[in-house]
């Protein structure tokens, strides 16, 4: 009995430590984020190259994921760095970094050691999962010229095997991949976003007043996305052209895979820079065709293509359908576009709110976060102009600007929360990466952006948890093993929600595929009942949820399927 009330004891006391370090002392409240990279010992720098030649790469690197890279139940932390440039050069080697999470906020750079510190090429974003289904997560790296595809090794280190998976994606910069099943064979495919023609030995010359400055990203030209298809011998096939995606040319940054019209095969809504978005429907044959125009979302309403970089998926209307939103340029608005159940989609952002509370941002990561647990997404989006000359033309537009967190009313009505969401949305960021993902396993999601030539931020939440939530962690038999593709629906009461385990999201970065339901705080665990789709179209009711844990399911075969 002694034991037992001193482990109660040191339970409370560290709850309590928590609660406490995430107040906001000043104003009596707690905030819903607080910024922990020092304390958790992240170190690491982006180095963008920048130099008076401008080359629009430099201001659109800086991929981010949280990924569990040695299976121990902690999510670990990759951070791609960009690179140099002719005449941006590192005073120190530019490296990659991989933190492996010790636990109690605290990581270590192991980097070196596992083998991914370095790359042979401009980096950009990062896609992890387990390809060859082994139980490990493995790591695509995209960028320029080429991408690497790191094997995971299963002790603690990782093989370059880019050269004999045939993913190498040469000449070609490679801007957020995203692993889905998209011919539900059990094996993850790769899709990746490529964005324009380029080359470090062409300068694009632009100014403001004599200072040098990015062109607009017109001035290069689009480029076709790769698909490639997982061939089960560690191999992987360049089915672009087969699969109908080589036609669809763009300046593409973002990708979600997600099941749009809920027939069970992923689709893609690709997000494109001043080129037509994509929303790649699965034919079932091999094939994809875009349906962006019957959407109507290829073009604003004006018929204009917007500068679309992060892009993401999910219910924000309770409707149980995926709604989408990304991320734009300044003037035009991040977007958020509801999904019906027929073309074509109905465009809100307007009456959500959202036009006027990001009206002079340049939007990168985006991430439906459910950050209260009461049932409802909620919105997370980094933001941060290209151009330093900025404000000697603007007076409303900065080049550092506020991340912002936005509360979802339940009926797709977004309130600005900044006053209670935590000093870092009330701080300017050059921001580019964000990946969102619960590192401390309390229940609720975490996130951390990259920032252009700074510190990431590593942001833990500190109210989710009080809230009642349920969480599942999904291991595919007969569908790839991250389950990929699987659809969620959690029936609490007469309340029902729905999620997916989806491939890409937000910008240049990879996210915890574990499941997160908040519960609120009026729901009866005895009446919790939960429906897997799996990515195969096996359908799975599994018995003994269990609130305020994660719980492992494993895929069992039976004979319903949709």
């Amino acid at each position: 009995m002694k034991a037992s009330n001193s482990l109660l004891t040191g339970v409370l006391l560290l709850t309590l430590i928590h609660f406490l370090s995430g107040i906001d002392f000043g104003s009596g409240s707690v905030d819903v984020f607080t910024n922990i990279t020092d304390e958790a010992g992240i170190v690491w720098r982006n180095f963008n190259g920048e130099s008076d030649d401008r080359f629009l790469i430099e201001a659109t690197s800086g991929g981010v994921g949280f990924v569990d890279c040695d299976s121990d139940g902690l999510l670990d932390i990759y951070l791609v760095n960009g690179g140099e440039t002719p005449k941006g050069k590192s005073p120190l080697p530019v490296r990659n970094a991989l933190y492996r999470n010790l636990g109690n906020n605290r990581f270590e750079d192991i980097a070196s050691k596992a083998g991914v510190d370095r790359i042979g090429f401009y980096g950009m974003g990062i896609a992890a999962a387990d390809y060859d289904n082994d139980g490990f997560q493995d790591l695509f790296v995209s960028g320029f010229p080429s991408s690497a595809l790191f094997h995971n090794n299963r002790d603690g280190t990782f093989t370059d095997v880019t050269d004999k998976a045939g993913v190498k994606n040469s000449n070609r910069w490679a801007a957020s991949a995203a692993w889905l099943d998209f011919d539900r064979d059990g094996l993850l495919d790769l899709f990746v976003c490529n964005y324009a023609h380029f080359s470090f030995s062409e300068v694009k010359r632009c100014e403001v007043s004599g200072i040098p400055t990015y062109c607009e990203q017109k001035a290069y030209p689009g480029q076709s996305p790769t698909l490639y298809h997982n061939q089960g011998d560690g191999t992987f096939a360049d089915v672009s052209s087969v699969s109908g995606v080589a036609r669809y040319s763009g300046r593409a940054l973002g990708v979600v895979s997600i099941d749009v019209n809920d027939d069970g095969w992923p689709d893609l809504f690709v997000a494109r820079d001043a080129s037509p978005n994509l929303l790649l429907i699965n034919q079932r044959n091999g094939t994809f065709q875009d349906h962006g125009l019957d959407a109507e979302v290829a073009f604003n309403a004006d018929g204009v293509a917007r500068a679309g970089m992060g892009v993401d998926a999910g219910d924000i209307s309770g409707d149980r359908r995926p709604d989408f939103v990304f991320t734009n340029f300044n003037d035009e608005y991040h977007s958020l576009i509801h999904n019906p159940g027929s073309f074509p989609y109905e465009d809100w952002t307007q009456n959500s709110g959202l036009a006027g509370l990001t009206q002079y941002d340049v939007g990168w990561g985006i991430h439906l976060i459910d950050f209260d647990n009461n049932g409802i997404l909620d919105l997370l989006i980094v933001n941060g102009h290209i151009n330093q000359v900025i404000e000697m033309t603007r007076k409303n537009v900065t080049y550092r600007q506020l991340p912002i967190l936005l509360e979802n009313t339940g009926t797709g009505i977004m309130r600005d929360v900044q006053e209670r969401a935590g000093a870092v949305f009330r701080t300017r960021y050059a921001a580019r990466g964000l990946a969102v993902g619960d590192f401390d396993n309390d229940g609720d999601l975490d996130a951390i952006f990259v920032c252009l030539n700074d510190n990431p931020v590593l942001l833990r939440n500190n109210v989710g948890q009080n809230n009642p939530w349920i969480g599942f962690q999904l291991q595919g038999t007969q569908s790839n093993r991250d389950a990929i593709g699987s659809k969620l629906t959690l029936r609490a009461g007469n309340h029902q929600f729905v999620r997916w385990v989806t491939g890409g999201a937000s910008f240049l970065a990879s996210h915890d595929k574990r499941v997160l339901f908040g519960l609120g705080g009026n729901l009866e665990p005895e009446l919790l009942s939960l429906e897997i789709r799996w990515p195969n179209g096996t359908i799975q009711r599994p018995s003994g949820l269990k609130p305020g844990q994660y719980q492992k399911i494993m895929e069992t075969a039976e004979p319903s399927k949709k």
